[in-house]
């Protein structure tokens, strides 16, 4: 062999590597801020032990094809970055009740943390529609993601994984050009990846950790939806996850409720931006959905109570929301909506 193919074989092979590392190095820094978190809630919980009476659990409200969970939610804390299958409880996202018609036939769809919780709901509804999906997501979560996959192709679709951290334009555009050459096309961007973690305080909320869930929660949207624009043809679609947290604030996630607020602008302005070419930009506004994302989030005790603060008095579950991004992304159902901020919150208004 010459020495410039082995040269450009070694190069390809370190490329290789260097793609990898920074989807881990994202996985190890969620860790330890979760971590210096999780050390300030032990010693708060120890300080406080409260006088051992409980108030009754709610009885949650029931108003869908099939009973949802409404109480005794397993008081688990999962480490970041959260994987569903080691949920003590998991999430429904099947839809049994939801038959597809076709709407989206013929069409391919990119899902940012397509892995699991919401983007997996969303990912196997979008099969059952008729879409080809592409599942962005960390390379820690990748057992998810086969899971999703199985799931997607079990629709009678094809599923490709693409294990990556979106906080990098340029893997962004190598996620973009990689579905296109697989699908020849890309109809829909879900943008959904995000990262979270409660601080009591502003104080307790660092530099270091403001930057990572802004890089991965607003940049990592604007990457993919640059990445994707050139190649959405009319009719397109780009979907945005946002936030009740965006609409009301939170004095517990200063950090990812700004986040979720500059999604909802960023829905609005890039769907005014783009709308002469045929294109329309929506977001989806969640209240609490139980996803791996909130064990990965908050203590044990909270995660009891997790949802109880709605008026179902229970939280989501991701195939209560799944349908809301099939009506989005169908021309068939929303050819006259843009800009829209959609909140399914479990709370009257």
């Amino acid at each position: 062999m010459s020495k410039s193919k082995e040269k450009s074989k070694s190069k390809e092979k370190s490329k290789d590597k260097a793609s990898e590392q920074p989807s881990q190095d994202l996985g190890n820094l969620q860790r330890d801020i979760q971590q210096q978190q999780d050390a300030k809630d032990e010693k708060k919980a120890a300080q406080k032990k409260a006088d051992g009476s409980q108030e009754q659990e709610p009885e949650g409200v029931q108003t869908g094809t099939h009973a949802f969970p409404d109480g005794d939610f397993p008081t688990q804390h999962l480490d970041k970055p959260g994987i569903e299958a080691e949920m003590e409880l998991k999430p429904q996202f099947m839809a049994p009740g939801y038959k597809g018609s076709g709407k989206l036939e013929g069409m391919s769809a990119i899902i940012t943390g397509g892995d699991s919780g919401i983007g997996r709901a969303v990912a196997v509804l979008y099969a059952r529609e008729g879409a080809d999906v592409a599942l962005v997501y960390l390379a820690e979560e990748q057992q998810d993601a086969e899971e999703t996959k199985r799931c997607i192709e079990a629709e009678g679709r094809r599923a490709i994984l693409i294990p990556g951290d979106v906080r990098d334009a340029q893997f962004c555009r190598d996620a973009v050009e990689r579905t296109v050459r697989e699908f020849g096309k890309v109809d829909i961007l879900v943008n959904n990846a995000a990262f979270q973690e409660h601080a009591d305080s502003l104080e307790d909320l660092t530099e270091e950790r403001f930057d990572l869930t802004m890089k991965t929660n607003i940049y990592g949207y604007f990457h993919m939806a640059k990445a994707v624009l050139p190649h959405l043809k009319r009719g397109a679609s780009i979907i945005n996850t946002g936030s009740v947290t965006g609409l009301e604030g939170s004095s517990k996630l200063l950090d990812y409720s700004s986040t979720k607020g500059a999604i909802h602008a960023f829905t609005m302005s890039l769907a005014s931006n783009v709308l002469e070419k045929g294109i329309r930009v929506n977001a989806v506004a969640p209240g609490p959905v139980w996803t791996p994302l909130n064990p990965a989030d908050q203590t044990p005790e909270k995660i009891a109570e997790f949802g109880q603060a709605t008026d179902m008095k229970r939280p989501a579950q991701p195939e209560e929301l799944s349908p809301a991004y099939v009506f989005l992304a169908a021309p068939s159902c929303a050819s006259y909506i843009t800009g829209i901020i959609l909140p399914i919150t479990g709370s009257v208004g």
